[in-house]
């Protein structure tokens, strides 16, 4: 295996929501043509990394954007774990940014859309997704040092934000600020014990 263990952790492409400004969660949504653009970014980006298994969530648009990124690569392991899911929404699944806006106030959204410890209406808050990315890094970084592996990981925007934290020390309100992009990835390196 390599000497330096490495995660590579990625956003999906653009789905048709993220496109059309809606809430999306844990709506199951496709790609766009320019997300699969995005992805071929990523996989291009990816291809003379070496690693032993890939991981992503049950969305197509996670499998969508890890199966580019494996067209360059050969007898990876996939997993499918969803504690790195996408925020779930709850009842704002859907729903377009500008709709809510009209109805709640731009405030509203923005506690909504950029708090830490608020839910959305039947769904999750940041610090819950944060609880169960924790939970799998813990898992992830065990099972990477046993195994001496190398890991892809075909996230979630919201996922990412704290896997990032993390790895990169942010404070929950940079957490909260940073944007991930669609078409590049982080590269994080774990000691070997």
């Amino acid at each position: 295996m390599t000497e330096n263990l490495k995660i590579y952790i990625f956003r999906h492409g653009e789905s048709e929501y993220n496109r059309d400004n809606k809430f999306t969660g844990l709506k199951d949504v496709k790609l766009t043509p320019h997300g699969i653009q995005q992805a071929k970014l990523i996989a291009d980006k990816l291809k003379d990394k070496v690693f032993q298994v890939a991981y992503r969530t049950r969305l197509i648009r996670s499998k969508e954007t890890l199966n580019e990124v494996l067209r360059y690569h050969k007898n990876i392991t996939v997993i499918e774990d969803d504690r790195i899911i996408e925020r779930s929404y709850g009842d704002l699944e859907g729903v377009t940014h500008q709709s809510f806006i009209e109805k709640h106030g731009k405030e509203q959204f923005d506690i909504i859309h950029r708090s830490y410890d608020v839910s959305a209406p039947g769904g999750e808050s940041i610090k819950m997704v944060e609880e169960r990315v924790l939970d799998f890094i813990k898992d992830l970084l065990h099972k990477m040092k046993r195994e001496k592996i190398s890991v892809a990981i075909s996230a979630h925007g919201n996922s990412m934000r704290p896997f990032r934290r993390y790895f990169e020390g942010f404070s929950i309100e940079k957490m909260m600020k940073i944007e991930n992009p669609y078409d590049d990835y982080f590269e994080y390196s774990v000691p070997i014990e």
